[in-house]
């Protein structure tokens, strides 16, 4: 399947639709997800055009993980929890709902998890929980 330019994350970066940015340079973004398994849920994306994992250039890829880590770190202090799920579903067969990779951090127990992108969150709480996860980085 080719890249589709149209998907939602295409247009976040692009400025066509909102979200509560966490943190963002040159060649990553990281936002809240807006339909979250626990508080907090927040999802790192590169700013490569790529479907999957597979996809992605290996320099974007290792860049893209040390903002994830460095994201991680934020919330773990920010949020004051103990765990955070990292997540990376490359391909619709193993889950991955939105045709651009992108690596989920939800900061909760494996255990505390609920359904991925079963209802929309609460706006003002997501908001509130990026603005201390970017006060944090």
């Amino acid at each position: 399947m080719a890249y589709d330019d149209q998907n939602i994350f295409a247009r976040i970066l692009r400025g066509e639709l909102p979200a509560f940015k966490v943190y963002e340079d040159e060649h990553v973004l990281a936002f809240m997800d807006v339909m979250p398994q626990a508080e907090g849920h927040t999802l790192v994306i590169p700013k490569t055009p790529a479907l999957t994992l597979l996809d992605l250039d290996p320099e974007a890829a290792a860049y893209t993980i040390q903002i994830v880590q460095k994201v991680a770190k934020a919330m773990e202090k920010a949020l004051d929890v103990q765990g955070i799920v990292l997540m990376q579903l490359s391909g619709a067969a193993a889950g991955q709902t939105v045709p651009h990779v992108h690596f989920h951090l939800i900061p909760t127990s494996v255990h505390e998890l609920g359904k991925h992108a079963a209802k929309l969150g609460d706006m003002e709480k997501i908001q509130a929980i990026s603005e201390k996860i970017k006060a944090a980085l």
